[in-house]
């Protein structure tokens, strides 16, 4: 951890009534820092917040947002959730693998984006949609969609 994220995770314990409720934007800072958080960097938050490495990876491993492992550039995510399905993500899906040339879990040859589903985005009345590194794109069709991939750097 760089002494400038230490700097950032230590301003955030001011804001909470209890360090630990820190916990979750300490992660997110320390993944910005170096794209996931392995064992090590889950020992330094843990002795940072002084509980135990078990505590942190435990967080690590619940919230799909947070990567253990190195990641590549780009995340795409296509809601396959009940009134999504109802409104074509599957097939959207099925279309992004077939463009992609990778089935959904794994990542495209090149190692430059992932391609998966979740559940539920929270964004039922713009169905069908996909969240791409973090940003949400609705009422999308195969072309658009492929279009917002297509563009990714």
């Amino acid at each position: 951890m760089t002494p400038a994220t230490r700097a950032k995770i230590e301003a955030l314990f001011q804001r909470y009534p209890q360090k630990r409720g820190a916990l979750l934007p300490a992660v997110y800072l320390l993944q910005e820092e170096k794209g996931f958080v392995d064992g090590d960097g889950a020992r330094e938050l843990a002795a940072l917040f002084e509980i135990a490495p078990v505590d942190v990876w435990e967080v690590l491993t619940f919230y799909n947002m947070f990567y253990t492992e190195p990641q590549p550039r780009h995340h795409v995510y296509v809601c396959t959730n009940l009134p999504c399905s109802l409104r074509g993500a599957r097939t959207l899906l099925k279309g992004l693998e077939s463009h992609l040339g990778v089935h959904a879990g794994g990542t495209t040859k090149d190692g430059r984006v992932a391609i998966g589903h979740e559940e539920c985005l929270g964004s039922c009345g713009t169905a069908p949609m996909m969240r791409v590194d973090g940003v949400y794109h609705e009422n999308l069709d195969l072309a658009a969609a492929r279009r917002i991939v297509d563009e990714l750097e």
